[in-house]
Order: structure tokens, then sequence, then C-alpha cells
């Protein structure tokens, strides 16, 4: 093997530590479990697809589309209703028909590639870089919903917070309308009288 001046080895070793570390990040999380691959596709209706008769599926779950030509889109789990899936698909729905479209569920969420790398970089709603640069090597890959926040830990706001609101633009909570008010004060002054 022919001697490396020490820049370019340690560059060779960076690149292969980068690589190490995204592959790690890659399959942290991943679990194989067996994947159902479901043809119950019953509507297709703007972007989204309706599966019938599925076990056990995710909200936010991301899915794979497999058309009858072999073209391959993905989508995500919106909403569940008992044994139905409504699946947005991202890529759209021209060409999903019926009869031959089959759905896999990837039990995962819609995860991001997160590194330094990523500054000054561009990405479309999935996380995909569209600059034309070299895909990101990711350190960590991260649900692109984030974490619920605990309403407990947060700081409570001690001074206002100021809106752009005004409050004369919204009703003040437990404030009655002009007419109503004016029909309040009438019913007083006659309980008042009545009582004298």
């Amino acid at each position: 093997m022919p001697h490396q001046p020490a820049a370019q080895s340690h560059k060779a070793m960076d690149a292969r530590g980068a690589a190490a570390v995204n592959a790690a990040a890659a399959v942290r999380d991943y679990f194989v479990e067996p994947r159902l691959d479901y043809r119950t596709v019953s509507a297709v209706n703007g972007p989204l697809v309706v599966v019938e008769t599925t076990k056990f599926p995710k909200y936010g779950e991301i899915v794979t589309l497999t058309l009858g030509n072999g073209e391959k889109r993905s989508g995500q789990c919106l909403e569940i209703q008992g044994t139905r899936a409504i699946v947005q698909v991202f890529e759209g729905t021209s060409g999903v028909d019926t009869r031959s479209t089959s759905i896999e569920f990837t039990g995962s969420v819609l995860r991001m590639p997160i590194s330094d790398e990523m500054l000054g970089r561009t990405f479309n709603g999935s996380g995909r870089p569209i600059d034309n640069a070299p895909a990101v090597l990711a350190e960590d890959f991260l649900d692109v919903n984030g974490l619920p926040i605990n309403p407990y830990s947060r700081t409570y706001p001690k001074e206002m917070i100021q809106t752009g609101l005004s409050c004369s633009a919204s009703r003040s909570a437990g404030r009655l309308p002009p007419r109503a008010r004016a029909r309040t004060r009438t019913d007083a002054a006659a309980a008042e009288r009545q009582s004298t």
C-alpha cells in the first residue's frame, strides 16, 4: 500500500468515520417485524387513498405504495377508523387504482437525517435534498413531528404576550354582546323596582 500524506490519510479516516456514524444512525431504531402488504384499496380521492381491513395501522406511519406498473410512492397514514386507514400519498395519486395497487405499512414514522452538513442546504417537505448537492451523512435520524411538549415543564409567562390582535377585534370571554347587555340592564332595573 503506498504511503499517503498525513492530511489525505486524516480525510479518508474522517470519511470512513462519517460513513460509520451514518450507518449506525440508520439502523439505531430499526425494528424488523413482519410487514403486511395490503391490496384492499377501496377509494382514491385527491391525494388520499382509503385502505380497508388493515391490522394495527398507526397514526403518522409511513406507507409504501406499489402501483400496477411497479412504480413505488410513499405516503403517510392520516386517519384510522377501526380497520380502515386513510393515507395521504406524497407524490400524488395519478395512476393509483383500486385493483392493482398494493400498500405496505412500514411501521416507521417520517424521519429526517440530521447532521451539521445540513446548514445552508435546501430540502423538500420529505427531508430530501433538492439543491443538487450530495446526500447528507446523518449523525441521527429524527422524527419530523418532534417530541410532545410537557405543559407542566414550561415556564409560565409572567409578562404580557403581544399577539398583534386588538381586544376590540375579538370578544372577551364572558362578555355579552351589546343587545344582551341592554336587556340585562332592563331586567335588572325591573327586578329592583319589584323588590322595593
